[in-house]
């Protein structure tokens, strides 16, 4: 399975689940921003490699996934709640966290030339 993250207006998600329904279904997880803007603020460097340190390290504690990624525990505890809130990390029932994607892409269209 997937992430898709997109920068699409607002409920746009819902197009992109009847397109997925109609093409006979798909797993992926879809994220959409309303702007490249919006999607940089939440999408950090500094998240997008907690998420790459946390797939490779596989499930495991906030303060383990600190010490993994070199940084500080309050810091990735904060990142690691807002990507939960996103959809891009998941707890388990011991409070383990993990990425339950393989693959994460970002898609953006840039404007039209005039």
């Amino acid at each position: 399975m997937k992430a898709i993250i997109e920068i699409a207006r607002r409920n746009s998600i819902f197009d992109a689940a009847r397109a997925d329904i109609a093409a006979g279904g798909s797993e992926d997880f879809h994220l959409s921003f309303e702007s490249a803007r919006l999607l940089f603020s939440e999408l950090t460097p500094a998240r997008l490699d907690l998420l790459n340190t946390l797939r490779k390290s596989g499930p495991c504690t906030v303060y383990a996934l600190a010490k993994a990624a070199d940084r500080n525990y309050s810091n990735v505890h904060t990142d690691v709640a807002r990507m939960i809130d996103l959809g891009l990390i998941e707890r388990t029932e011991d409070e383990m966290v993990f990425v339950p994607f393989d693959d994460v892409e970002v898609h953006f269209r840039l404007a039209a030339a005039a």
